[in-house]
């Protein structure tokens, strides 16, 4: 009998043994790889691409992999693609579309070992639908404030109140462009709006905003149809305003209306909405969680919108008519400005990284 249960016992303390030395294997290997990790200065965040990363079409990613040498491929299996870095840091990543493709890819990148996120600078980076009250095809917007226009009540307009300009009604309100209010403990109002740190949405649009952006016939052409919009009919242009996030692709000038009453109502009367995007809050959602864990710093992070449609038709033609017709120049002037402006940051932070590595930039200290 003693000689059964001392076998027993020894087999247990065996077993608790290995156990012991896998985990600690197991930490060692962690502690290692955390050692290993590799530091990130810049992530350029992208949210399409039409083909492949480089040497065909470009979208979103391609002018960055190929114009910055970011020719170190890794895996990314959480993610839409691979990940593209160069050896001064900059890395870029594709997101998907839409905002729940943007929030798993973030969460994806911030759970992943191999990389020190702590210290990176985040350009979210991408072409959207322009405000024609404020800016032209072609031109750059820097974000103060992201807003999310999908947690929202929405009746129908065949069924909407006769007095509605439209059917959407902000969370905890009884009316359209009313104040929103918290709902329940998840449906809060820091939930739906995102304010970036001005400081650096400051400094970043003082260093762009005499880019020159070019200009070319196709979007010369489209931009006087707008007439009575004088900022529709401008050449490209950097400016800064505020932008919405909706996984849906929306157009008209009904819904600009309310895209304009939506920011003001969230972010307050001073801001303005400018650019439609469909990715942002989500992005931003996963940014301010892995913030949480100090995993990234939020304050890190620009946004920077570039206009490649209109956000309703213009004067004599219908919503239809506008977002069936083909982007003029394909994307083009709004997928290069997405890389002229926001090099000129990355360069700068590049350049300066001694300084900017804990120090944020802002015009004051420049």
């Amino acid at each position: 009998m003693w000689l059964s249960s001392f076998k027993t016992v020894n087999r247990n303390l065996n077993l608790a043994w290995l156990i012991s030395l896998c985990f600690t294997i197991t930490t060692c290997q962690f502690a290692h790889a955390a050692e290993k990790r590799i530091p990130v200065k810049v992530i350029i965040a992208a949210m399409f691409e039409i083909g492949e990363a480089t040497d065909d079409e470009p979208g979103e990613l391609q002018f960055w992999v190929e114009r910055l040498n970011l020719n170190t491929k890794l895996p990314f299996a959480l993610g839409e693609r691979d990940l593209y870095m160069n050896e001064d840091g900059v890395m870029a990543i594709l997101l998907g579309g839409g905002i729940s493709n943007a929030t798993a890819s973030v969460m994806a990148l911030g759970a992943d070992p191999r990389f020190d996120l702590t210290k990176a600078y985040w350009l979210i980076a991408g072409v959207a639908g322009g405000d024609p009250a404020d800016i032209s095809l072609g031109s750059a917007a820097w974000a103060k404030f992201v807003v999310d226009g999908d947690l929202a009540y929405e009746i129908d307009a065949r069924e909407m109140p006769e007095h509605w300009p439209y059917g959407m009604v902000p969370l905890g309100s009884a009316e359209p462009a009313d104040k929103p209010e918290d709902i329940y403990t998840v449906w809060t109002l820091d939930t739906i709006v995102f304010e970036l740190n001005e400081t650096l949405v400051d400094w970043a649009y003082t260093l762009t905003q005499d880019v020159d952006l070019g200009d070319t016939d196709g979007i010369a052409d489209y931009r006087h149809l707008f007439n009575g919009y004088k900022n529709a009919q401008r050449p490209p242009f950097v400016t800064v305003g505020d932008t919405l996030s909706s996984s849906t692709y929306w157009h008209g000038r009904i819904l600009n209306l309310w895209a304009n009453d939506w920011i003001r109502a969230y972010a307050g009367h001073n801001a303005n909405f400018m650019t439609s995007n469909m990715e942002d809050s989500g992005t931003m959602t996963a940014i301010r969680r892995l913030a949480r864990s100090d995993i990234v710093d939020a304050d890190r992070v620009l946004i920077l919108r570039t206009a490649s449609n209109y956000t309703m038709p213009p004067p004599g033609k219908d919503p239809h008519w506008s977002l069936t017709t083909p982007y003029p120049d394909n994307l083009r002037p709004a997928l290069e400005a997405a890389f002229s402006v926001g090099n000129v940051i990355v360069q700068a932070l590049l350049n300066d990284w001694d300084k900017y590595k804990d120090l944020i930039p802002s015009v004051e200290a420049q």
